[in-house]
């Protein structure tokens, strides 16, 4: 059996289907992936879905994706531009992400939180006006998560102290003073996070940063 399994290794048609078998499901996910980035994200889990993680997949292209670490692009519902706001004097951690000196999560700023400003600055601006408009109508900006952890990844990951210890917001977010739509520019892989804390005397033990 063993013999016979071997043999079949070695044949040029094995290796040409397994080739072949590959080369499908990885254009099969890159449509999927042209396709998705076409339309927005949905904020909310679809019908009948649970928000209780599972390894389970919706389709086979999802999985496909999952498997080989291909994020799709983010689409936001509104084109904040980071470096105009910078340039102003604006700081991160002031205004959109308040709670990242606080606690885990940085926090993604309200419809609320950009109108104290636009109600009365560049309120002649269509991107503006179209802004005062979403809030009359009482709709929140669903913004879409652009960094994360897979939930199998197990990482706890804690802003506040990293804020604390002094690392740089373009540490793991890149240079947001010349983009404008958020975009993930740094891949956090272990590697990334082992490397950083080595270099900064910090603790590499495993229940530092997983549960």
């Amino acid at each position: 059996m063993v013999l016979r399994w071997r043999v079949v290794n070695r044949s040029p048609r094995f290796v040409s289907l397994l080739l072949v078998a590959t080369a499908a499901m990885l254009a099969y996910a890159l449509i999927s992936e042209i396709r998705s980035s076409t339309r927005a994200a949905d904020a909310q889990p679809p019908a009948g879905t649970s928000l209780v993680f599972t390894p389970a997949h919706r389709t086979f292209g999802e999985a496909v994706r999952h498997f080989f670490g291909m994020r799709s692009r983010v689409e936001q519902p509104f084109p904040f531009p980071h470096n105009r706001h910078i340039e102003k004097g604006l700081k991160c951690t002031e205004y959109c992400h308040e709670a990242v000196t606080k606690g885990p999560v940085a926090g993604l700023p309200s419809i609320k939180t950009c109108m104290i400003c636009h109600d009365a600055i560049a309120t002649d601006r269509p991107l503006i006006q179209k802004l005062a408009e979403i809030q009359k109508q009482g709709i929140d900006l669903t913004w879409q998560r652009v960094y994360g952890f897979p939930e199998e990844s197990h990482v706890r990951f804690n802003h506040a102290p990293h804020l604390r210890a002094g690392v740089d917001c373009t540490t793991c977010h890149g240079d947001v003073a010349r983009g404008t739509v958020a975009e993930r520019a740094v891949d956090h892989t272990m590697g990334f996070c082992v490397n950083c804390h080595r270099d900064r005397k910090a603790s590499n033990d495993c229940l530092t940063c997983h549960y």
